[in-house]
């Protein structure tokens, strides 16, 4: 019989190769999805993976994946903080939201001045917005102990609902016949996000990105608060008795990843998006799970893993329109990654043992 036996400490081996593992069964699962729909996997897998970054039209698919991989990032490493320490922010998504919601309006507010504090003010709406939305679980939690799981699950249909009634609304475009759908921020120029450098999807949502996963490695790595989050994650009652305020530790990690998701959906509603609509939201808010985890709540780690997240984005779509895959099969090609890595993850804190069976005489 095989039995688990808990290791003393995690194995350092087994953390750095699960998430390889995790991307290599994910490919093997996926490519016996892609043969029972009736594709060759190995031509699949191709287009997702290697096509972006070395076919024929590499030069215009490295540019989306800067695009695709930034506001994963920024979300990420906000969730990461709180994982780390024990708080559950599973509601990014409606962060996301709301922070493009409060971005688009002060931008439309100001419709059609031309001015250059526009832009910054609505960078500053963003992410007060999603740190707002963050706080309702937050303090919710902190007074009268609800579940900050729940709570932030639940508040991403609330979200929904206002992204909706915003798009037929307050924020829909006058002058757009009836149909649902803001004004394009992407064509009033004091409001848009556009690309830094022409061709190579670097605009200021990838930049913040880069500059959240510097911060989030100073932060754990460099500063006491860094200390009190993993402290409070690896041994929650020995931070109490260190003077780790557990109240503020969930505002704070609550707050800052609510904040990085709300500039997320701001960056992407003033640049890709362009315009508050009915299906606006991407479901950016819960891969970036998946990307924490695959980076393994390092702010490097999740660098790499929203770039290899966005890359199956891109693959996927260019997989759906070249090979007519559907586009649940991509999204369940994204599970398996999760489930993969969860999976492998227990072996990184206990051992396979096989064990006798006695028999009684």
């Amino acid at each position: 019989m095989l039995r688990l036996e808990k290791r003393p400490v995690p194995s350092r081996a087994w953390t750095v190769a699960t998430p390889v593992l995790a991307v290599l069964l994910t490919m093997v699962a996926g490519g016996v999805m892609f043969q029972l729909l009736g594709k060759d996997p190995f031509v699949a897998i191709r287009t997702i993976f290697w096509d972006p970054v070395f076919g024929e039209f590499a030069w215009y698919f490295r540019g989306q994946l800067l695009v695709k991989a930034g506001p994963l990032i920024l979300i990420a490493v906000g969730l990461s903080m709180g994982f780390r320490a024990g708080i559950w922010n599973i509601g990014a998504e409606g962060q996301y939201i709301i922070g493009a919601i409060c971005g688009a309006a002060v931008g439309l507010a100001f419709y059609p001045l031309e001015a250059w504090f526009i832009f910054p003010l609505m960078v500053i709406a963003g992410g007060l917005g999603g740190w707002a939305w963050a706080m309702i679980p937050a303090l919710l939690k902190t007074r009268f102990r609800t579940n900050e799981i729940l709570v932030s699950l639940l508040l991403v249909y609330v979200a929904e609902q206002l992204l909706a009634a915003m798009a037929l609304g307050r924020l829909r475009n006058p002058e757009g016949g009836g149909f649902p759908g803001s004004r394009n921020l992407s064509q009033y120029p004091s409001a848009a996000n556009l690309e830094l450098i022409p061709g190579t999807g670097m605009h200021w949502g990838v930049v913040a990105a880069f500059v959240a996963v510097i911060f989030g490695y100073i932060l754990l790595q460099r500063h006491v608060l860094g200390y009190q989050i993993r402290l409070a994650g690896q041994a929650p009652r020995a931070a109490r008795f260190g003077g780790v305020n557990p109240n503020r530790l969930v505002v704070f990690c609550l707050g800052l990843s609510g904040a990085l998701a709300g500039l997320a959906g701001m960056f992407e509603v003033a640049g890709p998006a362009g315009q508050i609509s009915i299906d606006f939201n991407s479901g950016y808010g819960f891969t970036a799970i998946i990307v924490a985890f695959l980076g393994r709540l390092d702010p490097l780690g999740i660098l790499l893993a929203g770039l290899l997240m966005a890359l199956t984005y891109i693959g996927g779509e260019n997989a759906q329109s070249n090979l007519g895959l559907p586009s649940a099969a991509i999204q369940a090609f994204q599970g398996m990654l999760l489930f993969f890595l969860l999976a492998l993850d227990l072996l990184s804190n206990f051992r396979v043992r096989l064990a006798t069976r006695k028999v009684k005489t």
